[in-house]
């Protein structure tokens, strides 16, 4: 049984020019206990299929399931096998840390839990803030709070929502280790995040959306190696020749041109140099996560997606 299915999902919303379709046809399974990346620009459709995921929205059709729950006609078995932490800095500004979680506990139907409620403050770094008044925390705070709310009825299947958004190395350091804790206890995990370097480094699968549909598929060692796998990086201040800008990526005055094998680097350095462009800090790596992603917005048809 998947820990979450999503089953030919769609989702049309009504717009001042008519239809809007957000999702179409999405359809993939998440494994128990997999870490798992949902990747996507903005408007991808991520944020729409969580809040259906979440019960948050309905779909307009197709079927959506957690841990075998149908999440609109069981729902409540549904929401309680799922911990969400929202992209939204959400909190009630009259209760203090302790508080807020002890509140969460209830709806979960939850007593006496202030073993784990403990634990999770230790574990997040809010020890110290547990008395503190949620409106008295700074944003890096509230955010690690979300977190124990998510976490606060040991669901199986946790769901991240740009979790690091806007947050300190400190707090993204300490949410990682403590959801890869998680994780190798068995808890499944979703992620969607606009850090590539995090999905890269977290995720044993990736899927990912463009305009609704679902384009990539697949395990993260999969898609790295579908890519040219030699990155060529430099900063320059002179402009490149038509023939290299039109396939290199350009960030300031960092450059990158993506390389096959060894030849290619040659040939792209020679080109460079008959052009008479000046490099610093050259660079020669493998691609990225980024590499793998840019290229696939940029281009890839939706697929059928793989189980």
């Amino acid at each position: 049984m998947p820990a979450v299915s999503f089953e030919q999902v769609s989702k049309t919303f009504q717009g001042p020019r008519g239809p809007l379709r957000a999702l179409d046809a999405v359809h993939f399974d998440i494994r128990q206990g997999e870490f798992f990346g949902l990747l996507g620009p903005n408007g991808a459709g991520k944020t729409t299929l969580i809040s259906i995921l979440a019960g948050l929205a309905r779909a307009s059709s197709g079927q959506v399931r957690v841990m075998g729950h149908d999440v609109v006609t069981d729902y409540a078995a549904a929401r309680m096998a799922l911990g969400i932490v929202p992209q939204e800095l959400v909190f009630d500004p009259f209760f203090s840390v302790r508080e807020t979680l002890r509140i969460q506990s209830g709806y979960f139907g939850l007593r006496h839990n202030d073993a784990w409620i403990d634990e999770l403050l230790d574990e997040l770094g809010l020890a110290d803030k547990a008395g503190a008044n949620m409106r008295q925390l700074s944003g890096g705070m509230k955010r690690r709070v979300l977190v124990a709310q998510a976490l606060v009825h040991r669901p199986p299947v946790i769901v991240l929502d740009e979790p690091t958004a806007g947050v300190d190395v400190e707090l993204r350091q300490t949410l990682w280790q403590f959801i890869a804790g998680l994780n190798r206890e068995g808890h499944t995990v979703l992620l969607t995040t606009h850090y590539l370097e995090e999905a890269e480094a977290l995720c044993s699968r990736i899927a990912m959306l463009k305009q609704g549909r679902v384009v990539a598929l697949d395990r993260t060692a999969n898609l790295l190696a579908g890519t040219a796998s030699t990155m060529l990086r430099f900063k320059t201040d002179q402009p490149l020749p038509a023939a290299l800008a039109a396939q290199a990526r350009v960030t300031g005055r960092i450059v990158q041109l993506k390389a096959h094998d060894a030849a290619e680097v040659e040939t792209l350095l020679a080109a460079l140099r008959a052009a008479g462009v000046k490099i610093e800090d050259l660079e020669i790596g493998r691609a990225d996560l980024e590499d793998v992603f840019l290229e696939i917005m940029q281009g890839a048809p939706a697929i059928e997606a793989m189980a």
